[in-house]
């Protein structure tokens, strides 16, 4: 099968988020005039090392947007296995004044660096300043770009000096309503490493 978006493909879902899997999923919290917010976005990754940098892309200007823009900062909750209903009950689409804290649950921390919250039980946490928003093509569609100010990582995920996804277990996004969670992990060296 061949076909341009442009055209459409003809199945009864978009194929196109199922291509690109897994993705992970940045559980971005922020706070802004209206109060604290919470929401998945499964169009996130790390694009850089030194300075640390994330991005995360957001359809439609949603209350973590907002919220970016009126504070410059917010903070990236890694997902693991045992977040996932709290997760989801995070998506919820619901008023900007509504805390998905308190509706999904999720315990609230304080950020270190920046006057955010985060979740507090999340394996990992990534305190941002916002170094860009990007429009791009298309209707709604923001790049969000932020440098990594402060990580929390969670005591118990660490063996052996690494941070051990074999102990948080990262769930994924697949496409359409598919998630899955890294239960098998090996090592491969590069060709010419020692």
């Amino acid at each position: 099968m061949f076909y341009r978006p442009a055209d459409g493909h003809g199945l009864p879902h978009n194929p196109f988020n199922a291509i690109v899997a897994p993705r992970p999923i940045g559980w971005i919290s922020t706070r802004g005039p209206t109060g604290d917010n919470l929401a998945p976005y499964s169009f996130f990754n790390a694009v850089a090392y030194v300075p640390p940098q994330v991005m995360f892309a957001s359809t439609g200007v949603k209350d973590s947007l907002t919220n970016i823009r009126a504070t410059g900062v917010f903070a990236v909750n890694v997902v693991g296995a045992a977040q996932i209903a709290e997760m989801n009950a995070s998506s919820a689409a619901v008023a900007p004044e509504v805390d998905e804290f308190a509706l999904s649950k999720a315990e609230r921390a304080e950020c270190e660096t920046i006057p955010c919250p985060r979740v507090a039980n999340a394996p990992a946490t990534l305190e941002c300043r916002m170094t860009q928003i990007v429009e791009l093509q298309g209707k709604g569609n923001f790049l969000v770009l932020g440098e990594v100010v402060g990580i929390h990582l969670r005591d118990e995920c660490i063996r052996n000096g690494r941070f051990d996804v074999r102990i948080w277990q990262p769930v994924g996004r697949l496409g359409y309503r598919d998630y899955c969670t890294v239960s098998e992990v090996w090592e491969l060296q590069r060709p010419g490493e020692g």
